[in-house]
């Protein structure tokens, strides 16, 4: 028996629509295989362009089928209609991205020579074959992207996505082969966790990209760092979000609500942690508590029962060791009720875990400094918050802030453009923008002597 089941399993019901056949050996060594060779053909013969016009009718296609994407995804893990649109929305915007930016950001880039004689530039070459290794809380987003800007450098991609999630793996891998990814460009396999070791450590590989628990994030590092390959991982957050200071304390909670919320609070990125001001944390816990048990009439499940009895294990402790609950909605099967924890002291098991769901901890800040200080007190540094109409403290505390990303009076505002990615435990390396691009890329210097 596989220690890996891919199957499509509706968390609102429990229904198992549908189960897909793990891969066998002769599967992974069929997909080394065929990329292997697209490496040393497709990569080499096709140009910049014609590979970014490829990714462009991905983005097409991703348009063209929103509505039967999103709903492979809402059966898959419970994703609310709305945001399954928007997911797809998103992903086909990213693909659309570097297609219109490719050569632009895949130009040759001369270097100024100190001796004047001669030149010299750098061409940002293909890597090798990639490994992709996905989550199952943004199917299409988080492959896109992964896939998106590597497909334009001529990295061959190998897909392994979450086992929750093969139809929208498929999906994706027929959406590649219509654009004109055939070939070994882009190949899907439903693998095991031993043949995704196997795989890091193949000759073939040159590198992996990892969005997933700090688990499964230090487990593929080891690998790949005892086998000298490149690794980028996107990993575990617990943001904070810091409120010092509002006159729209209404406006201020309702930000603070759709940055716990967002996938039903199963995002790395989403705000978990939320540090107020002394001289608001009375009225804004009242007024985010209301909000929050007020989404309990239209919360979505989470992506499992196994997630879910996760997290409900982790309030209780939180509860156990002194933390007040506020709680209401259904709780049972994958649905938690969402809720409020404030009380939360430092020694706690919940003060450096991650809450994965609509779950909150508000914290008391007595200062500015101690706000910042409760908001570094984590092992995680990926996003973060700033909420302050004093312009010079956001820009000072924007600054103090350990993370890889700072959003100041502002939530969801994520974008094509801008670089994803941490530090500390969150993990390394960036995704998306132009840093994205540039991650697996073969910068390499031609010098020149006349």
């Amino acid at each position: 028996m596989p220690d890996t089941i891919y199957a499509v399993t509706d968390p609102a019901t429990g229904e198992v629509v549908r189960t897909y056949p793990t891969a066998t050996d002769a599967d992974i060594e069929a997909a080394l295989a065929a990329t292997s060779a697209a490496q040393h053909g497709w990569a080499r013969t096709t140009t910049v362009a014609e590979r970014a016009a490829g990714v462009a009718r991905v983005a097409a296609l991703h348009t063209e089928r929103r509505e039967q994407l999103a709903a492979i995804i809402v059966r898959e893990m419970g994703k609310s209609m709305e945001d399954a649109l928007g997911e797809v929305d998103f992903s086909a915007a990213i693909y659309q991205y570097y297609a219109d930016r490719a050569e632009q950001f895949l130009a040759d880039e001369p270097i100024d020579l100190l001796d004047g004689d001669g030149d010299a530039v750098v061409r940002k070459m293909p890597y090798g074959v990639l490994l992709g290794i996905m989550p199952w809380n943004y199917p299409y987003y988080q492959v896109a992207r992964f896939a998106g800007p590597n497909l334009i450098v001529g990295n061959a991609i190998v897909l392994k996505h979450a086992p929750q999630c093969p139809e929208s793996a498929a999906a994706i891998e027929q959406i590649m082969a219509d654009a004109g990814f055939g070939d070994g460009a882009y190949v899907n396999v439903y693998a095991t966790n031993d043949q995704v070791a196997t795989m890091i450590a193949d000759r073939r590989i040159a590198g992996v990209s990892l969005t997933g628990s700090e688990r499964a994030g230090a487990a593929v590092a080891e690998i790949a760092g005892r086998n000298l390959k490149k690794v980028v991982l996107e990993l575990g957050g617990s943001d904070p979000f810091l409120l010092l200071g509002t006159s729209d304390l209404d406006g201020a909670v309702e930000s603070a609500l759709a940055a716990r919320l967002e996938n039903t609070g199963q995002a790395c990125n989403a705000a978990k942690r939320f540090i107020v001001a002394d001289d608001l944390y009375e009225p804004f816990v009242e007024k985010f508590t209301a909000a929050v048990l007020a989404s309990a009439e239209s919360i979505a499940p989470l992506s499992s029962v196994t997630a879910a009895d996760n997290l409900r294990a982790q309030v209780a402790r939180a509860v156990e060791q002194g933390a007040t609950l506020a709680s209401e909605g259904r709780d049972e099967g994958a649905f938690v009720a969402p809720g409020v924890l404030t009380g939360v002291k430092p020694g706690d098991d919940v003060y450096t875990q991650e809450l994965f769901g609509p779950v909150a901890m508000v914290f008391r800040a007595g200062s500015e400094d101690e706000a910042v200080a409760i908001a570094n007190d984590t092992p995680y540094g990926l996003g973060s918050y700033v909420f302050t109409e004093d312009a010079e403290q956001a820009s000072r505390v924007a600054g103090r802030i350990e993370a890889g990303m700072v959003f100041v009076n502002g939530v969801g505002l994520d974008g094509a453009e801008l670089p994803f990615g941490g530090i500390k435990r969150s993990g390394f390396g960036r995704e998306l923008g132009r840093f994205g691009i540039e991650e697996f890329v073969n910068k390499k210097l031609i010098r020149r002597v006349r």
